[in-house]
């Protein structure tokens, strides 16, 4: 749990108040019964349903200057600091057990949820079997089991945990919102959302189940009804970050990223230890032209996450926007020299060279970027000895390690996605979809999703991805990864309005500095006959990019098309194909321009 200014401003407070107001039942105050001990317990217990640590501290503190036993409170003050992020003082409370018997069941809970949080996963699954022992039909501890399991990798174990909580308690919120967010991972966004609407009638004042709630509604695009229910959260709990945090997530959507970074500002620092708060801060920034302080919050991420990609792709943009040429040049050698950098990497790192005026290390840059089949490698390649067995062209002894790994763990999602990845970039597509699929019993994130169209479509199945990217939108109707998908199948089949109107639409909500998806749609306005819109789509991809072969072989071939400024679109066929080599786009290209009236 993150400790924000506002926690730690709210226990210099309680600091203070405890000095200069006495404990109930310290001679001071006469003529007021002292509070008996046991009802300061049950004020703790209700401060913890509300997430109020710091409170409940309070109160158990006073109920131990009342009388109460170590026993009888030591199940909630471990509680109540684990509620504050405080591991150290929760463990003196939990470590040593010795709980009184009403609240053994909890102290035991909120045991196994340190050592969870701790890493030690073994003594959690050990100290909730005590729980279990107490209280076998509770339907919150299997949800808190089943926890355990999903983050220890054992998802399988996860599910039906998550299954038997709903036996025992089909009106549980804590059921009913896990439960949702594993049909979200699994299934998709839409298929999560009666779960929890479930849930919400179950406790409509759960804020953990509201934020949830409205989290899946903005990924679904449903905006007006995430904000109405983060407002909802607020009202329950004003102040609360998270609510914040998500309008602004909705705002940014939105393309209003002056409202995103005001709405991040009312979360007063207590996100700032949080990956996702940061990335979006930093989109922000770049976005309103505050390059430095984007870098800055990307930095940020990267010591939390020093392997995203995402975030990597997004510090190179800030780098580059901010004019450190030299930097951005520096910065990335040691992913560049592993052969870990993303295409759009090594694009902006080349870009950065070309400034520099070094344009062959540019173009080197560029002819890596340009080569796709080596990002399957690089996937499979982070699953260490696995990934160095398939670089050294070991594939079969590759493929038998990943075989044993899913034999030995069939219930874990990272075994079968893993296996699948080597039969893919081993060339073994249906053995891979084969092996994807029983992954996506588990869940389905855009990464996986990808590889599981790319097998298809090397499996010579254009209909089987035409029905995986079709069921994934029905889940996920804004993904821009299945979109992106579902344009590039309809561009193959020529289907080029279905494609065109897909395109546009991702151009106008963000995509409008996607190189590739504007040289896609350049692409497609050509096939429909519009030559001024394919010439404006392809300019808008070269002046975005001017050392991208992918922008040069687009505007080249719309030039052509068009039979406009022929030597220009000569100059720039030839530009890509000494980056990239010879393309079906460049030579189409050429021909056209050889048949032209005026060729000669």
């Amino acid at each position: 749990m993150t400790v924000g200014r506002w926690t730690w401003g709210r226990a210099a407070l309680v600091s203070a108040l405890l000095v200069l107001c006495p404990l109930p039942g310290s001679g001071e105050g006469r003529g007021q019964e002292p509070v008996a001990a046991s009802a300061l317990i049950d004020e703790a217990r209700a401060a913890l349903a509300r997430a109020d640590g710091i409170a409940a501290e309070m109160k158990l503190r006073a109920a131990l200057g009342n009388g109460a036993s170590r026993g009888e409170v030591a199940a909630w003050m471990g509680e109540a600091y684990l509620a504050q992020g405080q591991l150290a003082k929760a463990r003196s409370w939990l470590e040593e057990g010795g709980f009184a018997p009403g609240s053994a069941a909890r102290g035991w809970r909120a045991l196994a949820r340190l050592e969870q949080l701790s890493g030690h996963f073994e003594a959690g699954q050990a100290a909730f079997a005590k729980a279990r022992a107490l209280t076998p039909d509770d339907p919150e501890l299997w949800v808190e089991m089943g926890r355990l399991d999903y983050v220890r990798g054992a998802h399988m174990d996860a599910i039906a945990a998550a299954d038997h909580a709903l036996e025992l308690g089909p009106h549980n919120a804590r059921a009913l919102q896990f439960k949702g967010q594993l049909v979200r991972d699994r299934y998709g966004l839409a298929g999560a959302l009666p779960w929890f609407e479930k849930g919400i009638m179950a406790a409509p004042a759960d804020v953990s189940l509201l934020l949830d709630y409205a989290a899946t509604l903005g990924d679904l695009g449903r905006a007006g009804q995430a904000v109405t229910v983060t407002r909802r959260v607020l009202e329950l709990m004003p102040g609360n970050p998270q609510a914040y945090y998500l309008q602004a997530v909705i705002a940014a959507r939105a393309g209003n990223f002056e409202l995103a970074r005001s709405l991040l500002a009312h979360t007063e620092g207590q996100l700032d230890t949080v990956a996702g708060v940061q990335q979006l801060r930093g989109v922000a920034e770049l976005a309103l032209g505050n390059p430095q302080t984007a870098i800055e919050a990307f930095e940020a991420v990267l010591r939390q996450r020093p392997d995203s990609r995402r975030t990597k792709d997004l510090l190179a943009r800030a780098i580059y926007e901010a004019g450190q040429f030299r930097f951005a040049t520096m910065r990335f050698g040691t992913e560049i020299a592993r052969d870990e950098a993303s295409p759009y990497l090594l694009t902006q790192v080349a870009r950065a060279y070309e400034v520099l005026g070094n344009r062959q290390k540019a173009g080197e840059l560029l002819d890596r970027a340009a080569r796709p089949a080596q990002a399957q490698l690089r996937v499979v390649g982070r699953a260490g000895r696995i990934g160095r067995l398939l670089a050294e062209g070991q594939g079969r002894a590759a493929e038998q390690a990943a075989e044993a790994m899913r034999r030995e763990r069939p219930g874990f999602f990272d075994s079968q996605a893993l296996a699948g990845d080597v039969q893919l970039a081993l060339g073994h597509p249906a053995a891979a979809q084969e092996r994807y699929a029983l992954a996506t019993r588990v869940r389905m994130p855009p990464s996986l999703f990808r590889r599981r169209v790319e097998a298809f479509l090397l499996a010579g199945d254009p209909k089987g991805a035409q029905g995986l990217v079709q069921g994934y939108l029905d889940q996920n109707p804004e993904s821009r990864v299945a979109l992106r998908a579902a344009a590039g199948l309809a561009m193959a089949s020529g289907d080029y309005l279905r494609a065109r109107a897909i395109l546009i639409w991702l151009r106008e909500n963000g995509g409008a500095r996607d190189v590739r998806l504007l040289c896609d749609l350049a692409l497609v306005e050509t096939g429909l006959g519009n030559p001024q819109e394919a010439r404006e789509a392809a300019q808008a991809a070269y002046r975005l990019q001017r050392s991208s072969p992918d922008a040069a072989q687009a505007l080249g071939f719309a030039l052509a098309a068009s039979d406009e400024a022929p030597g220009t679109a000569r100059a720039l066929l030839a530009k890509a194909r000494s980056m990239v080599g010879e393309t079906p786009l460049i030579a189409e290209g050429e021909a056209l321009l050889d048949e032209a009236p005026n060729a000669g």
